[in-house]
């Protein structure tokens, strides 16, 4: 897991070249661009904007996948979200042709996702997101979705 601000995301490069270019369209107008249709890269590596209203933490639940990592980038709003190893939860769902493994249980890391922050959560990062912070809000983010394993 990373988290950190927008204008720090070049210090992340070096971890893997679909990583590199994710992080190389982490700009302004780059994110400004990305509505919700997928936005195609190259390599295994897309982007795509989500506007909804975050939902109480008994209403979420966790998501991993194997293959891909994701950056998950708040443009509007906040959300909690909640990280932990998928063993250490319980799965209920999953849909190896979309790289989708869904659980329920207690998070290790918690933090607020806000605006000018972004997250990457890695394969075997589990990810529990759209909690509310203060009540229902609307948030809008852009998600890379990032190849990274075969």
């Amino acid at each position: 897991m990373i988290y950190a601000k927008h204008k720090d995301a070049p210090a992340y490069r070096g971890i893997h070249p679909n990583l590199d270019l994710a992080l190389e369209h982490i700009t302004p107008e780059f994110l400004a661009s990305v509505g919700p249709e997928r936005v195609e890269l190259k390599g295994g590596v897309y982007a795509t904007r989500f506007t909804y209203e975050t939902v109480p933490a008994e209403e979420s639940f966790f998501e991993a996948h194997k293959k891909y990592l994701d950056i998950h980038i708040m443009a509007e709003g906040s959300e909690k979200v909640e990280i932990a190893p998928p063993e250490a939860l319980a799965e209920f769902d999953r849909v190896e042709a979309n790289d989708f493994y869904a659980y329920r249980g207690e998070g290790d890391y918690k933090l607020i996702l806000s605006p000018g922050d972004f997250l990457v959560v890695f394969p075997g990062d589990a990810h529990r997101i759209k909690m509310q912070v203060d009540g229902p809000k609307t948030v809008s983010k852009v998600v890379f979705k990032v190849k990274i394993y075969d």
